[in-house]
This record gives C-alpha cells, structure tokens and sequence, in this order.
C-alpha cells in the first residue's frame, strides 16, 4: 500500500530528478507498476510538468518520441536502456532535448553507453516499492554497487537463516566477489519499519517483511569493506525477468501439465544484462527429453506468461530433497547452467537446443562484458 502521504513526499523529490515546470516526462510504462506512479507520474504532478504518454514502450519509436515531443526526462526499469541501445545507431543521436533518465538494474556498461550516445545523465537507484529500504549512488560508488542508504536510514546485510549480520564482502581486483557463502544475505532496514504501510488485505504478507522489529526486504546483496552495497538475487521463489516480478508457483503448475513430467522446479538464475532468467529442472517418467514437443507445449498453454518460459532446462535423473521430503532448490540454484543434462533457447523462439561447454562459455562471456560475472559466484 501507499498512502497518500508517502506518494506527494516521493513526488516532492521532482527537482532532485532535474523534472521542472518546463520538463516534459516520457511516460510508456503501464500505470499499474509502482516505478511508473512514483517516479514519473507522482514527480510531474508535483512539479507541474507535461506528460508524454505512450500506451506501449518501443525502442524503435523512443527517440521519434523523444524529438516529437521534447522529451527531458523517462523512467526505465530493468532491459529498456539495453532494447533501445539495440537499435540502429545514428549520428544524430545525440541530437534531442532528453537530459536525465532514472530508473533500476541496467548494467554499468549499457548506463554509460546510452548517456554517451544520446547526450543526457543516466541515474540508477535501489528502492523496494513499499517505501522502506533505498540505496542511492554516489559519485564515489563503484560502477556494479547499488550505492549507500540516505543518511539516518540504517541498511545491514542479514543471514536469514541466523538472524546475524553478514561478514563484508572480499572483491578480487576485477570485482568478483570471492566469499559469497558467508557474504551475501538479505537487504534489510534496521530502523525503517514503521515506513512500511503493509500490504492490502495480506497480514501474511506483512508478517514476512516485518520480522524481529526490522524490515526484511526479500533481496539477496552483499556490502563490501567501503560499505557500498550490491545486488545479488531475490530471496524465496520470486523471479524478475524484463522488469516483470513473478512467483515460480504458478509457472510450476503449467509444466506440471506436461505428460512426461513427474515433478518439476522453477527458480532464478541470473541475466547477462539485468534481472533474472528462468530455469526450470525436470524429472521425467523414462522418456527422452523431447524439445520440440516440449515447445509446442509451452505455445499450447493459455495461461503461460509471457516471459515464464523457461530459457534453461535442466533435466535430473532424480530433484533434490530435504529430510522431510520437500524439494530442495537450493542445489539447482547453485548449479544454475553448470550441469550435465541442461538445454537452452538461446534467443526469444520457443526452441531449445543442448548447452555444450562451448556455448557455457559464451554465456560467461556476455556475463563478463556487461560487468556482471560477479553473480555467477553469488548463488
């Protein structure tokens, strides 16, 4: 929930986002997503900008956008920064009135090619949507951390398990985190949960966050020796994939469906670029793994999101499983791709093919050029 109150103090902050009565705010994602409501539209009506609304986000239609109506600030979460860059390049791109964007989880390197090529100030910040925990960037802050809190707000990175804060993070000279199973935990606000106003009608839900007095946010990071945090996962079985969050529960129940599956398990892994992937393991019934029986089942299912298909299938002779029996995806999850029996889709196509050790360390690369290989010891 967010109440009034929060919502004109968030708008408040306008002039630190550079967003004045003359700005004009480009506005293409859904009104139902929290970034869009707080960071642009809350902001514009604060300032009294004009608002250029766009029903559908489009790279190729961004900068027509951008020019046709004088565009000085967007929002963005997760790969918009990336889909524009993917565009064609044009001289003149930097030729336009945008100044500032603001949003989350773009990679060091796609942040500092989209302010190059199209000439305006790129800011990143961490903020959980429920108003509780928010890191910012500093001028000083390494380019893959999240940044420190606002001063007076108290941030520690906690063992769930435990309840004990974590050890700093050791960083090897190029940034690879070299303790990450006693480094990373959870995010968690020391002395922020009175700014949490809860969920709606899910006192469940409330009790999860609010643990012991502290607000516990549901992400995974680590803080190194300096104090800058970094991002590394999502606790429990929530997913993020193109900005978009999802449970695993109901990704679970569509494969399930498949006639050769005998139990299934749906997790995170991930991204080259920003986000999470889907992988999902498969305990088959004997039979061969069909790919393109798979497939044609994924494209025969209604109820199947649009970015629930799995991009990583891992298959097991048998799933891990705690002393009581529960499936245990913690293994799965530390495994990611690195396991015999996995294929992949390497593009958006629903077709799978095998990943061989060649087409691994493709992948590793790509984790390697957006600055992210860190993550890939994080799990």
């Amino acid at each position: 929930m967010c109440g009034q109150g929060r919502l004109a103090d968030i708008g408040a902050r306008a002039a630190q986002l550079g967003i004045e009565r003359d700005s004009v705010t480009y506005l293409a994602m859904p009104l139902f997503h929290g970034n869009a409501v707080m960071i642009n539209l809350a902001m514009a009506t604060h300032a009294g900008a004009t608002i250029a609304m766009r029903r559908r986000f489009s790279a190729s239609g961004f900068l027509p956008d951008v020019r046709r109506y004088g565009v000085t600030f967007f929002n963005y979460v997760g790969r918009a920064l990336a889909y524009i860059l993917a565009t064609a390049e044009r001289p003149d791109d930097a030729n336009n009135t945008l100044c500032s964007a603001f949003g989350t989880e773009a990679s060091a390197q796609d942040m500092a090619r989209f302010g190059e090529r199209f000439g305006c100030r790129v800011i990143e910040g961490y903020g959980s949507s429920e108003g509780a925990v928010s890191l910012n960037r500093t001028p000083e802050t390494p380019p893959d951390a999240l940044g420190l809190p606002h001063p007076g707000v108290e941030v520690a990175i906690m063992d769930p398990d435990t309840g004990g804060e974590c050890p700093p993070a050791r960083l090897s000279p190029d940034g690879a985190l070299l303790n990450p199973d006693e480094a990373i935990g959870e995010i968690v606000g020391l002395n922020v949960a009175a700014a949490f106003e809860g969920y709606y009608n899910n006192p469940e839900a409330d009790a999860e966050r609010l643990r012991g007095g502290l607000y516990w946010s549901g992400d995974l990071g680590y803080r190194d020796e300096d104090g800058y945090f970094y991002f590394a996962g999502r606790t429990a079985d929530r997913l993020r994939v193109d900005s978009e969050n999802f449970a695993a529960a109901p990704v679970e129940r569509v494969l399930a469906r498949w006639d050769p599956v005998v139990m299934c398990a749906v997790y995170p892994v991930p991204d080259p670029r920003t986000g999470d992937q889907v992988m999902a393991a498969l305990e088959l019934d004997g039979r061969p793994f069909d790919p393109d029986a798979f497939a044609a089942f994924l494209k025969a299912q209604p109820d199947l999101g649009t970015k629930w298909a799995p991009r990583f299938v891992r298959l097991v002779d048998a799933m891990p499983l705690t002393a009581t029996g529960k499936l245990n995806k913690r293994p799965l999850r530390r495994a990611r791709w690195n396991a015999p029996g996995v294929w992949w889709r390497p593009g958006r196509e629903l077709a799978y093919e095998p990943l061989d050790e060649a087409t691994a360390k493709i992948v590793q690369d790509e984790f390697a050029e957006h600055g992210r290989s860190h993550l890939l010891g994080a799990l």
